[in-house]
């Protein structure tokens, strides 16, 4: 326990100054951008004389010096205050806590579904290189992984939405459904299930395919090759021995794909018209709601941040020798 509060306690200390440049960063990129929120905000309404751009600027806070506005941004920050979202008139922080359940349960699926079921079939894969179930199982990930995540997400509507009635179209839940309850949870999970299966599927076949090689590398170990000239039995090799050891590259690759899910999750929430996070960013992005988008990044930052610690205890967990060297550091 006191070695993964030591590692937690290096991560975190470690995560602030990312957070920071992330944060400074994401402002600096957006002030450097054509345009602003007023701008946005004359476009919509088909414009405006300069008297009115002059005082919407300033009663949105935006006619200050870039540094002046910095300096505000980071204060507010420090005080864990997101600020204040033009294009909705809400706090961010109200509108982060609104939106991000659903790309959560979205992401957190899928992350599960992709990383335990590709894991399992590459063990599957691995445990007899060239075999039928091998060649079968990596011409179908190749050609899973081929596939846009947003066309596999329109195709699953036509055949199982359209075709089939099987699941609805888009949306996380029934609209005034009154459900509550175990009811309610069973409708959220009808409406996630084709979505969640669109945004699995690309990184299902990649975990399959690392977990694979993995395998299919370690059979040429030393210690694989010992454990069958001990007279171990095949199944008891690949799944004792070989499978754990290949698993270590999935957990890292896990932690590096959070970041490339959480963007997926803006194009599947797109598809299937889920209020997610990533629809949150999207409609910042048309209104150039700057703090709105700034509160986005640094909170997927900040998600990324969580992920990567939570691999890193369980590569520890894993791998003792990892664990080891942190309590030795």
């Amino acid at each position: 326990m006191n070695r993964a509060f030591r590692l937690v306690r290096r991560r975190a200390l470690t995560a602030v100054p990312v957070l920071l440049i992330v944060a400074a960063g994401a402002f600096l990129l957006l002030e450097a951008a054509p345009g602003d929120a007023a701008d946005a905000y004359l476009l919509s309404i088909g414009g405006g004389d300069p008297a009115f751009v002059a005082a919407l600027r300033e009663q949105w806070g935006l006619d200050g010096s870039l540094s002046s506005r910095l300096w505000l941004y980071l204060s507010a920050l420090a005080r864990l205050d997101l600020g204040w979202s033009l294009a909705f008139d809400r706090p961010v922080r109200d509108l982060v806590a609104e939106r991000l359940p659903a790309t959560l349960w979205l992401m957190g699926a899928a992350t599960a579904l992709s990383f335990l079921l590709g894991s399992a079939l590459g063990v599957v894969a691995g445990a007899r290189p060239g075999s039928l179930a091998d060649r079968l199982l990596s011409a179908g990930s190749l050609a899973v992984y081929a596939v846009p995540g947003f066309w596999l997400g329109l195709v699953l509507i036509v055949v199982f939405s359209v075709r089939l009635r099987w699941f609805p179209t888009a949306g996380i839940e029934t609209v005034a459904s009154g459900k509550a309850g175990l009811a309610r949870a069973l409708d959220i999970a009808r409406h996630l299930a084709l979505p969640v299966a669109s945004l699995s599927l690309i990184y299902l076949a990649l975990f399959l395919r690392m977990m694979r090689a993995g395998m299919a590398e370690a059979w040429r170990q030393d210690y694989a090759l010992a454990a069958r000239a001990r007279g171990l039995g095949r199944f008891r090799i690949a799944v004792r021995h070989i499978a754990r050891n290949a698993l270590l590259p999935l957990v890292t690759m896990l932690g590096l794909q959070a970041a490339s899910m959480l963007g997926g999750s803006v194009v599947i929430e797109s598809v299937f018209a889920i209020p997610g996070f990533g629809r949150l960013a999207h409609e910042a992005v048309a209104a150039r709601d700057a703090p709105l988008l700034c509160g986005i990044i640094l909170v997927s930052a900040v998600m990324v941040v969580a992920v990567n610690l939570a691999v890193d205890l369980a590569y520890a967990a894993l791998d003792p020798r990892v664990e080891d060297g942190e309590a030795r550091a």
